[in-house]
C-alpha cells in the first residue's frame, strides 16, 4: 500500500490513549482523519479535544452497526481501535466486552466490506496470550483466555481473521504489548505509579509486583500500526508489535524511582490483585513479523520513554486527577 498522504483515513477510538497519538501521527504523514469518538452526553472528545479544525470528528457508538456503516463510507483506511480494555470491570460486567469488542468489530468489518476500503487494521492485544508458555512470544503462541476482557479481543481477532478468509477483506491484526506513554488512564501501572509519587505518596498501592511486561512507548507504537497498514504481507495475518525487553512491576518501580528522584514503599492493593488463575505472570514480545515483514524497529528505549512520560505526568498531574480522579 502506498504513503497515507492524502488518503481518508477513518479510525474508530481515536480519543483513546493509544488512538490519539496515532491520529496525530496520521495528520503528519498528510492523511485527511476521520475520527468515531464514544458518544456521551456530555460532547466531550476525550484527547481529541482542540482537533476539531484538523480532524472530522463525528460521535457513535461501536455497537451501532448503521452508525457505522455510514461513518466508514467514503473512506479508503480503517484503523479500528475502539474497546472496553479495562481488566478488572470485565470481571463485573463481561457481556458489555462482548457487545462492544466482538459485536463492535463485526459491526466495523461489515462497514468496512460495505465501503470496499483498501485496508483495515484492527488492534488486538498481547493479554490474548495470557501468561507465556514460552519466550519470546510470537504469533504462533497459543491464545489463553484468562479474563473476560481476552476472551472477548480473541473473538473479536478471529472475527477479523474470518473475513480475510471468507470474504477477501484486506484486513491486518496488530497485536501491540503493553503500550505506555502520556495521556494514558490511570488504570495502567506506569502512569498509576507516577501519579502516586508526583503527588507526594510515600506508599505506593500496587497490584502484583511479580508479573513482567513488554513496554512499548506510544509512539512506537503508532509508527508499528502505520507499518502493519503499508504491509500487503501481513493481511490475514497477526503482527506482535513490542520492545523484545521485558522487565518485572517490581524492577518497573525501582527505576520509576531512580528517574523521579522519590523514595517510596510499595505496598499490594488487593483490589489491583487479580484472581489467581486470571493473572498474566509474563509476557515478552517476539517481534520478528514486525521487523522482517513491516520494516518496524522500537526508537524508543524503556528509560527514554519512561522519563518522557514522568516529566508529562508531572507537568499534567491537576488534569489527569481531574480526568481520572486519582
Amino acid at each position: 500500500m502506498a504513503d497515507l498522504a492524502g488518503r481518508r483515513v477513518f479510525i474508530t477510538g481515536g480519543e483513546g490513549f493509544i488512538g490519539s497519538h496515532l491520529v496525530e501521527r496520521l495528520l503528519r504523514e498528510g492523511a485527511q482523519v476521520r475520527a468515531l469518538v464514544h458518544y456521551t452526553p456530555s460532547g466531550r472528545l476525550g484527547w481529541l479535544e482542540g482537533c476539531e479544525d484538523d480532524v472530522e470528528i463525528l460521535q457513535g457508538d461501536v455497537r451501532d452497526g448503521g452508525r457505522v456503516r455510514r461513518a466508514v463510507e467514503g473512506t479508503e483506511v480503517v484503523f479500528h481501535l475502539a474497546a472496553l480494555i479495562g481488566i478488572p470491570y470485565s470481571y463485573e460486567a463481561p457481556e458489555s466486552y462482548v457487545q462492544t469488542n466482538v459485536v463492535g468489530t463485526q459491526n466495523v468489518l461489515d462497514a468496512c466490506r460495505s465501503a470496499g476500503v483498501d485496508r483495515m487494521v484492527h488492534t488486538s492485544t498481547s493479554e490474548t496470550y495470557g501468561t507465556a508458555r514460552y519466550v519470546p512470544i510470537d504469533e504462533a503462541h497459543p491464545l489463553q483466555p484468562q479474563s473476560p476482557y481476552s476472551a472477548s479481543k480473541i473473538g473479536a481477532d478471529m472475527m477479523a481473521l474470518s473475513h480475510y478468509h471468507a470474504f477477501e477483506l484486506p484486513v491486518a491484526v496488530v497485536r501491540p504489548f503493553n503500550t505506555y506513554g502520556p495521556r494514558q488512564s490511570t488504570r495502567a501501572v506506569i502512569p498509576t505509579i507516577l501519579a502516586q509519587i508526583y503527588s507526594g505518596a510515600d506508599k505506593l498501592h500496587l497490584g502484583s509486583t511479580t508479573p513482567t511486561r513488554d513496554f512499548n512507548y506510544v509512539e512506537d507504537t503508532a509508527s508499528g500500526f502505520l507499518a502493519v497498514a503499508a504491509c500487503d504481507r501481513a493481511l490475514g495475518n497477526v503482527v506482535n508489535i513490542g520492545s523484545g525487553r521485558e522487565i518485572s512491576i517490581g524492577d518497573l518501580v525501582h527505576l520509576l524511582v531512580e528517574i523521579t528522584g522519590r523514595e517510596v514503599e510499595v505496598v499490594t492493593d488487593e483490589e489491583r490483585v487479580r484472581p489467581g488463575a486470571s493473572e498474566v505472570e509474563r509476557l515478552l514480545c517476539d517481534n520478528t513479523r514486525a521487523r522482517e515483514w513491516a520494516g518496524w524497529a522500537p526508537a524508543f528505549t524503556l528509560e527514554e520513554g519512561l522519563r518522557r512520560t514522568a516529566d508529562w505526568v508531572e507537568q499534567n498531574l491537576s488534569s489527569l486527577r481531574l480526568r481520572y480522579q486519582v
